[in-house]
C-alpha cells in the first residue's frame, strides 16, 4: 500500500485509540520514498539576458544551495514527487522570466518545482529553490496571482529568511536544552522558553509580511496586477473555510502561529498595492494562465486513491467503500478521514499482516486503547474475513472493524462522543459493510480528475457549470471557489472558467 506508511499516524480523537503501530520516523519514511529521478522545472535568468541558462551553472558557487540540495529529495518525497507537464512549465517559465528580469538580485537564478500534491502550498529554500503545488495552481485564476506567490517566495530568498530562520531555530533549540538539562523545567526556565518561542514565531510573522511587501513591489515592476496578491490571499482563506465547514475549529487564538492572520495580510497587501498602481492597473494574463493549466491533474492521484462524492476508490489497491450522505471525506496524508454530524469521525487506513495471523489476535494485541474484550467478534463482509470490536477512550466511544484482503488488513475506526455511543454501531456497520474489492473493469474505468477550461454561453450560470463537474462535493460552492466568484456573482458569456472533470 503505497501510502499506508504515511497513514498510520495522526487523526485527532481517533489517534487516542491507537497505542502502538508500525510508524517509521519522518526521515526514514522520506528516505524510502525519494524518487530516483527529478523532473522539476529548472529555469535561470539574468536581468541582462533573455535566454535561460543552467540553474546549476549559475548557482555552482552559492554556498546556500548546499542546504537546498540536501533537502530537495526529501521535499519531493513528502509531496508526491515533481509534477511534469511541459505546457504548465512553459507557462510558469514565462512568469518567472518576467519577475527575474526586474529583480533586485540579477545574479540570482531560481529553480521552480511543481509538486505533485493537491495541497495548497508554496515555499522556498535558500539558494533559489522555489516550490509550488499543483493544488495551488488549480486554485489560482491568472498569472498575476501566481506571480504574487512566486514573488513572495523570491522575497524570502532575497532577504535570506531561510538562513536567518535557521539561526533563530538553533538558538531556540539551545534554549530548550537549557530548560530541559539545566533548569529542570523550573518556572523561570519555562517562562524563558515560552518567550523564546514567541519571539521565534513573531520573527517568522515579520518575515512573511516583509516577503509580502517585496513580492508586491516585484510583481508591479514586472507589469502584473499587484492587487492579485490580496485577491489570492482571500481565495486561499475562502478555500480554507470551505474545507473546514464540517470540522471542529479551535476558538483559541494561537499566538505561536507562524503566519500573520489572513485578514491582516489582505489589508496590508491592498495597502501596498495601492502605493504602486491604481486599482485596475497591471496585467492579469488570465487567458494564457488558464490555457497553461487546462488538463492539469486535480485532487488525488491514482497512487493516493480517489474521492468521488461519498465514495472512496483506490484503483491500485483495488478497494472501495462509501460513507453516509451527510458525511464529508478527506483523503489526508495520514489516513482517509470522514466527518459527519454530531462530532462523528471515521478513520480508514491499512497495515500489512501475515496471512497466517489471526484477526482476533491482532485486535487483541494491544493497539486499541480501552478495548472491551467481550465485544470482539468475528464475521464476514461479503466473502471477506472481518473482526469488529468496541472501545472507550476519554470522552469518545469507538467501533473498530478490521477486514483482511490478502496480506493487507484494512481498519475502520468510528468515533462518536460517549453520550452518543449507541449511534456509533449503526454508522460503523453501514460504512464497513460497504467495503468491497473492485472488479478489473471497475479499476480500469477509474480516471483521475482534471482541471478543464470551458467557455460560458449566454445561458450558462454557476449552477449549470457546476452540474458539469464530477468527483467533488458541494459542486456549485467548489465552482465558485475555483473561479473566485462571490455568492451572488454570475457568469459572463464568452469568458472561460475552470471546472473539474475527467
Amino acid at each position: 500500500m503505497k501510502r499506508s506508511a504515511r497513514r498510520l499516524c495522526g487523526g485527532g480523537a481517533l489517534v487516542a485509540l491507537l497505542l502502538t503501530g508500525a510508524c517509521t520516523t519522518v526521515e526514514q519514511g522520506l528516505a524510502g520514498l525519494t524518487p530516483s529521478g527529478d523532473s522539476s522545472l529548472q529555469t535561470g535568468y539574468a536581468a541582462t539576458q533573455r535566454d535561460p541558462v543552467s540553474f546549476e551553472q549559475v548557482q555552482a558557487d552559492d554556498p546556500q544551495s548546499v542546504i537546498a540540495r540536501s533537502q530537495h529529495p526529501k521535499i519531493l518525497a513528502a509531496y508526491g514527487g515533481a509534477y511534469s507537464d511541459p505546457k504548465m512549465e512553459r507557462m510558469l517559465a514565462t512568469i518567472v522570466g518576467r519577475l527575474a528580469a526586474v529583480t533586485d538580485d540579477p545574479n540570482r537564478a531560481y529553480r521552480i518545482t511543481i509538486l505533485n500534491s493537491p495541497n495548497i502550498n508554496a515555499f522556498a529554500l535558500p539558494g533559489g529553490y522555489v516550490y509550488i503545488t499543483r493544488g495551488l495552481l488549480a486554485l489560482a485564476t491568472d498569472s498575476a496571482e501566481v506571480a504574487g506567490v512566486i514573488g513572495h517566495e523570491m522575497g524570502h530568498i532575497t532577504a535570506n529568511h531561510g538562513i536567518l530562520r535557521q539561526q533563530r531555530e538553533q538558538a531556540a533549540e539551545i534554549a530548550s536544552r537549557v530548560v530541559t538539562d539545566v533548569l529542570h523545567s523550573e518556572p523561570a526556565g519555562e517562562i524563558a522558553l515560552a518567550r523564546s518561542k514567541l519571539s521565534l514565531a513573531q520573527f517568522s510573522r515579520e518575515q512573511e509580511l516583509q516577503a509580502d511587501e517585496l513580492g508586491i513591489k516585484h510583481i508591479a515592476r514586472a507589469g502584473y496586477d499587484p492587487y492579485a496578491a490580496s485577491r489570492f490571499l482571500q481565495a486561499m482563506q475562502s478555500y480554507q473555510n470551505f474545507r473546514n465547514a464540517f470540522q471542529a475549529t479551535n476558538p483559541q487564538l494561537d499566538f505561536l502561529a507562524s503566519h500573520p492572520s489572513t485578514p491582516q495580510r489582505i489589508a496590508l497587501a491592498n495597502a501596498l498595492a495601492a502605493k504602486v498602481v491604481p486599482p485596475g492597473g497591471g496585467d492579469t494574463d488570465r487567458d494564457h494562465y488558464l490555457s497553461g493549466i487546462d488538463g492539469m491533474l486535480f485532487g488525488d492521484s491514482a497512487a493516493e486513491g480517489y474521492v468521488r462524492d461519498h465514495h472512496f476508490y483506490h484503483p491500485g489497491l483495488g478497494i472501495t467503500f462509501q460513507v453516509p450522505d451527510n458525511f464529508v471525506i478527506d483523503n489526508t496524508a495520514e489516513a482517509v478521514l470522514a466527518t459527519g454530524p454530531g462530532d462523528t469521525a471515521i478513520r480508514f487506513d491499512g497495515v500489512a499482516l501475515p496471512a497466517e495471523s489471526s484477526l482476533v489476535d491482532y485486535v487483541n494485541s494491544g493497539w486499541i486503547g480501552g478495548l472491551d474484550p467481550s465485544s470482539v467478534h468475528e464475521h464476514r463482509i461479503g466473502a471477506l474475513e472481518a473482526v469488529s470490536a468496541k472501545a472507550h477512550g476519554g470522552d469518545y466511544a469507538f467501533d473498530v472493524t478490521v477486514i483482511r484482503v490478502g496480506g493487507q488488513v484494512y481498519r475502520f475506526l468510528t468515533a462518536v462522543p460517549s453520550r452518543s455511543a449507541a449511534s456509533a454501531t449503526a454508522i460503523a456497520e453501514q460504512v464497513a459493510n460497504s467495503f468491497r474489492v473492485l472488479s478489473p473493469a471497475e479499476k480500469a474505468a477509474l480516471k483521475p480528475l482534471r482541471i478543464r477550461i470551458v467557455t460560458a454561453s449566454a445561458s450558462d450560470t454557476p449552477a449549470t457549470m457546476a452540474r458539469r463537474m464530477i468527483g467533488v462535493d458541494r459542486k456549485e460552492a467548489m465552482f465558485r471557489l475555483l473561479n473566485e466568484l462571490g455568492p451572488n456573482d454570475g457568469l459572463t458569456a464568452g469568458v472561460r472558467y475552470k471546472i473539474v472533470a475527467e
